[in-house]
């Protein structure tokens, strides 16, 4: 596989760019199920009419390596902008929170619901006790049913803004259909675990363009931590873990 340079790296994955295309290839420990439904989540997404990368097929490398083959998209990734132009962080976030809710406003009943997902990943967790297990799955079972498109990963570094100054969103692993507050919240915590500042803009603005209380998200983020708490990153761990109380956020 002869490649023009590579475009990022990621646990159990590398990014590389062939010409026009990207190929997204898994190391030999990635579960093919996993490759499979992360190109059939991009396909389903793509016919929504959302501004990601085509995807084009589904292969082997020669090193028996599965891989994803999508559009290249030439760009900044959004996290850049927003660090090299800090005088501009309040228009980005805003178009960023615009981006998010135009996600939020399609439909793609064959995607997995999230809610289902989580309480699977719950239930199954070993780094949570019991007692705790039965609040969150308590708590998650009691939010209201939506079906909305969620991307599941919304955070700066999976924006591309091209030369023309459009946006494209990347990396649809994570995507489920389900209530828009539950991805505000992991979009949230995912500005929290690097800038809590950053994160209280999001949120500020998230709350303020859709109309949301900020006590409806909030009641999402111990359900939201748990289930970033089996990415099991060591450096996470004691914040996470502080998120999982549900009492807290009543």
């Amino acid at each position: 596989m002869k490649t023009d340079k590579i475009l990022a790296t990621r646990t159990h994955k590398v990014i590389y760019q062939i010409g026009d295309k990207s190929w997204k290839v898994f190391d030999a420990n990635f579960p093919k199920t996993d490759v499979l439904n992360e190109a059939l989540n991009q396909a389903r997404v793509e016919e929504t009419g959302l501004p990601i990368p085509k995807v084009h097929g589904v292969t082997v490398t020669e090193d028996g390596n599965w891989a994803i083959i999508s559009d290249y998209i030439e760009g900044d990734t959004l996290a850049s902008l927003m660090e090299k132009h800090p005088e501009n962080l309040e228009k980005y976030m805003d178009d960023f929170v615009t981006l998010q809710m135009e996600v939020h406003s399609k439909k793609a009943p064959l995607l997995n619901k999230l809610k289902d997902k989580w309480d699977t990943k719950i239930s199954d967790s070993k780094a949570i006790n019991a007692t705790t297990r039965y609040e969150l799955r308590t708590r998650l079972s009691s939010m209201p049913k939506h079906y909305k498109v969620l991307h599941g990963d919304f955070n700066p570094s999976n924006i591309i803004v091209d030369k023309e100054g459009k946006f494209h969103i990347l990396d649809w692993s994570h995507a489920t259909q389900g209530n828009a507050s539950a991805d505000a919240a992991t979009t949230y915590l995912l500005f929290a675990l690097q800038d809590m500042k950053m994160a209280d803009m999001y949120l500020d603005k998230f709350c303020e363009k859709s109309d949301t209380a900020k006590q409806y998200v909030q009641r999402w983020l111990p359900i939201t931590a748990a289930s970033r708490l089996m990415k099991a990153i060591p450096e996470e761990k004691e914040m996470l873990e502080k998120w999982l109380d549900v009492v807290e956020y009543e």
